[in-house]
């Protein structure tokens, strides 16, 4: 045999083994992205001709908000109704049977949108009737930046069939959105006093929430500015095009009994069905809500309680909503108003950025708030619009609840397989959490941990990208190996991380580096982020792992 000869065999035998050391993460690639074009198709977008789109005529930016909505959507002129309405957030309920309950069921009939019972305005109201709408061919109401947002209290209105409810639900103050919901189901002339239940709870098909089953699905673009509001819709149709990306954060008290439990299991089933979904997932436990120190970063999701006013991250001038971010702070008033930018929540989410929200104009009580467990799921793995989930999610119409965002927004509607390919042939950066996507729903399915390295080490995407290198040194972290995972968050650090994602990645950084016993670049590390963080526990404990550190490097006597 010539040296030739040897030297070829060797060659070929060199690309053979190349190719079988190869072969396993090319079959493991196939079938970790396999999983994508497995799930099931969503359903498909909502078309403009499913909604009216109602403005006030006595506010110029109700109706630039309106006609905004018009085109972007692509909604019918028929469609699109304005009435001359009170030009505060608060109307009477006088002013809102007379000025807008009533116009607006005359509008659709007289519009052909709404066909109702011949009986609908002279039979006596009751929850077993059929719904008043016997044929629609909308489905959302979308009201504007202008349209007032809650009726006040008329303790002059006594109605005999409230006369067996407890003391504390005598009441008939409601808001706008959610009092319009239950138009359909006996135009207008159900029970006013306490709540009505909503027949269309927790369920399981779509198509049934219709206003022939005795149900609008009503939203409202809104904020504390035109401008904000007219965004909403524009934020939404990005992340439609391109997907929701980020991650989630759910942040629960730690509550194990007692009255207020439900809250808890709401945002613990909420963060599990979520990071099933392959979000990357945060769930706080514990009783103080998110500090101004954590690093919230690359918002997608997030849903907490019960602070009275924005607090923690949500504070900062920045806050890393990404486009068609969904964000909502459980509070009894936590849309008491949507025109400040620092009261109460949903106005201050909307001004940092969030997409959609939800919110309580007064008092609801626990019970009579959406059930966010409902709601991610039928928001996510469902593939449902915002309109169809928030009101899935909701025990109660003409009730306190209001829901800030486009009805028709569904961020889930593409096929994961589908806006994958997209991205990769737009060569978006956005692939990388498509990628992300890849491990999390892979992990979620039971591969190991060193499947998903070698999937992320394969990708040409992960060498630049920061949201993959980090998931890369957790995953490495994971499989006790503390010295590649300081290595690849070094890289996820190179590649311009987000100011929150930085403050993460340091944090995770120079604990490994204390625990390795790397004393001087954790020292460094400890100090930069001593620059970094705000006043906050997560502040103290670098204080207190920096003096550690000095005490550690301290010359011994």
């Amino acid at each position: 045999m010539s040296a030739n000869e040897v030297t070829s065999r060797r060659s070929r035998r060199g690309q053979e083994a190349e190719a079988t050391a190869h072969q396993p993460i090319r079959l493991l690639t196939s079938a970790a992205t396999a999983l994508l074009l497995s799930l099931a198709s969503p359903c498909s977008a909502a078309p403009g001709d499913s909604a009216i789109v109602l403005y006030n005529s006595s506010v110029e930016e109700s109706k630039a908000t309106a006609a905004h909505y018009f085109t972007a959507r692509g909604v019918p002129a028929n469609n699109v109704i304005g009435l001359p309405l009170p030009t505060s957030e608060t109307m009477t309920r006088k002013e809102f049977r007379e000025q807008l309950q009533e116009p607006l069921l005359k509008a659709l009939a007289e519009r052909g949108l709404w066909k109702l019972r011949a009986d609908a305005l002279t039979r006596e109201f009751n929850l077993t009737n059929s719904p008043a709408v016997t044929e629609s061919s909308i489905r959302y109401a979308v009201l504007c930046f202008g349209v007032p947002l809650k009726i006040t209290r008329d303790n002059s209105l006594a109605e005999a069939s409230a006369e067996k409810l407890p003391p504390e639900l005598h009441r008939n103050e409601a808001a706008v959105d959610s009092e319009l919901a239950a138009l359909p189901l006996a135009a207008g002339r159900h029970q006013i006093t306490s709540a009505l239940p909503n027949r269309n709870y927790a369920a399981t098909n779509p198509a049934a929430l219709h206003p022939t089953n005795g149900i609008l699905l009503v939203a409202r673009l809104d904020g504390p500015t035109a401008a904000i509001a007219r965004g909403l819709v524009d934020k939404a149709l990005v992340a439609e095009r391109d997907g929701l990306w980020g991650r989630a954060y759910f942040d629960a008290r730690g509550i194990r009994d007692g009255g207020y439990l439900t809250g808890d299991e709401w945002l613990r089933k909420a963060a599990e069905t979520v990071r099933r979904f392959a979000f990357e997932t945060a769930l706080d436990d514990t009783a103080p809500t998110f500090s101004a120190g954590f690093p919230l970063s690359q918002i997608g999701l997030y849903a907490g309680w019960y602070d009275g006013n924005v607090s923690g991250p949500f504070t900062r001038d920045k806050v890393e909503f990404l486009p068609g971010a969904v964000a909502y702070h459980l509070h009894s008033f936590s849309a008491h108003t949507l025109r400040s930018a620092d009261k109460n929540w949903c106005g201050p989410l909307l001004a940092k950025g969030a997409t959609a929200t939800l919110g309580c104009v007064e008092e609801p009580f626990l019970a009579g708030t959406p059930d966010l467990g409902v709601f991610f799921h039928r928001l996510t793995a469902a593939g449902w619009t915002l309109g169809e989930a928030a009101y899935a999610a909701q025990g109660s119409l003409s009730w306190q609840t209001t829901i800030v965002g486009d009805p028709l927004y569904r961020p889930f509607g593409r096929h994961p397989g589908e806006l994958h390919t997209d991205l990769l042939k737009r060569r978006s950066p956005l692939v990388a959490w498509s990628h992300l996507r890849v491990v999390n729903l892979n992990l979620a399915q039971g591969t190991s941990a060193a499947e998903m390295v070698g999937y992320l080490n394969e990708q040409a995407e992960t060498k630049t990208s920061a949201v993959l290198l980090e998931k890369l040194g957790d995953l490495q972290l994971k499989l006790e190996k503390p010295e590649l995972a300081v290595e690849s968050w070094d890289k996820a650090l190179a590649n311009q991380p987000t100011p929150q994602q930085r403050v993460r990645l340091l944090l995770a950084r120079a604990e490994q580096l204390t625990k390795l016993g790397r004393e001087i670049p954790a020292l460094v590390a400890w100090q930069e982020l001593e620059k970094l963080l705000p006043p906050s526990p997560e502040l103290n404990r670098v204080k207190e792992r920096l003096e550690e550190a000095k005490v550690r490097l301290k010359p011994k006597k």
